[in-house]
C-alpha cells in the first residue's frame, strides 16, 4: 500500500530550513558582534570589559536586574495564582493586561513610570518626603526592569497551574494538611520548574532592558548607569570595538543563564521522573 505523503516536510529539509533561519537571524549578527569585539585583540578587549565605568554598570545592572526577578517570583506567583484559581467581573482585563509591558513600547512604559515616581508625580510626591527616591535612583531602575519583565514568569507559571490536578489536592486535605503544607508539598514542586524558567527569563530580559530605564535611571556614570545605556554611549561616539566587547558580555552573561536554567530543568525533569 502506499503510504500519504505527510504534511509537512521530512526532517532534512524542515531542518535545513531551521538552520538556515537560525544562521540568518541569530547566529549571523552574533557572530559579526563576536567578532568586532575580539577585533581589538586579547589585551585592548579585557580592559575595555574591566574599566571601571563598565564594571560599575555591571554591578547596577546585576544587582537591579535581581532585585526585579526577585520581586516578579513572588508578584508573578500571585498573580497566575489569581488569575487560575479565581472568577471575579475584570478577570479578563486583568488578565489581558499582563500583556501589557510585551506590548507597550518601552520608551513609553519608562515615561510613564518617570511620571508615576517623579518628585510631583502620583507616587512620587508622597515617597520623597518620606525618603523614598525612585526616579532618578537605583530603586527607579529596578522598577522599570520589573515593569516590563513580569509577563514572563506571569505565562510560564500560569499554565502549570491550569494543569494541576485538583485531586491531589484534596487528597492532601483529606490527609490532614495544611494551608502551607499543600503550598510547600504539592503545589510548589510541581510549579518549581516553570518558576525558575519565568525568573530566568525575567532576569535576562532584565539584563538587555534598555528603552523602560533611561526615562527613570538619571543614568549618571557609576551610579545609575545601566551596561546596556554604555554600550549605547559608546555607539554614539562611533567605538564600535568598546560597544561590541561590552555588548557581548551582556551576550555571554544572558546565554550563560539561559543555559544554565534549561540545564536544571533536564535535571529536574529527569529527578521527578524517577520520584
Amino acid at each position: 500500500m502506499r503510504r500519504s505523503p505527510h504534511v509537512l516536510p521530512g526532517f532534512a529539509l524542515a531542518m535545513g530550513c531551521t538552520l538556515f533561519y537560525l544562521s540568518l537571524i541569530v547566529l549571523l549578527p552574533l557572530g559579526a558582534l563576536v567578532a568586532k569585539a575580539t577585533a581589538t585583540g586579547w589585551t585592548e578587549f579585557v580592559a575595555i570589559v574591566t574599566g571601571p565605568r563598565a564594571v560599575s554598570s555591571y554591578r547596577v545592572t546585576v544587582t537591579a536586574a535581581l532585585a526585579a526577578t526577585a520581586f516578579n517570583a513572588g508578584f508573578g506567583l500571585l498573580m497566575a495564582w489569581i488569575l487560575v484559581r479565581y472568577r471575579f467581573p475584570g478577570r479578563r482585563i486583568l488578565d489581558a493586561m499582563m500583556d501589557l509591558p510585551f506590548a507597550l513600547p518601552t520608551a513609553v512604559a519608562g515615561i510613564a513610570l518617570t511620571t508615576l515616581f517623579a518628585r510631583n508625580g502620583w507616587l512620587g510626591q508622597f515617597l520623597e518626603p518620606a525618603g523614598i527616591k525612585v526616579a532618578y535612583a537605583w530603586p527607579g531602575i529596578a522598577v522599570a526592569m520589573a515593569f516590563t519583565s513580569v509577563p514572563f514568569v506571569v505565562r510560564t507559571v500560569q499554565p502549570v497551574l491550569e494543569d494541576l490536578d485538583a485531586e491531589v489536592e484534596e487528597a492532601a486535605t483529606v490527609l490532614g494538611a495544611t494551608a502551607f503544607q499543600r503550598f510547600h508539598r504539592v503545589i510548589l514542586p510541581a510549579i518549581l520548574p516553570a518558576l525558575v524558567a519565568g525568573c530566568a527569563l525575567a532576569f535576562a530580559r532584565s539584563l538587555g532592558e534598555f528603552g523602560a530605564v533611561i526615562f527613570i535611571a538619571g543614568n549618571m556614570p557609576n551610579v545609575t548607569e545601566i551596561t546596556a545605556l554604555l554600550v549605547f554611549i559608546r555607539l554614539e561616539e562611533f567605538d564600535y570595538p568598546a560597544a561590541a566587547s561590552i555588548a557581548s558580555v551582556v551576550l555571554l552573561a544572558s546565554f550563560a543563564i539561559l543555559l544554565a536554567t534549561n540545564m536544571l530543568q533536564a535535571w529536574q525533569g529527569r529527578h521527578a521522573g524517577r520520584g
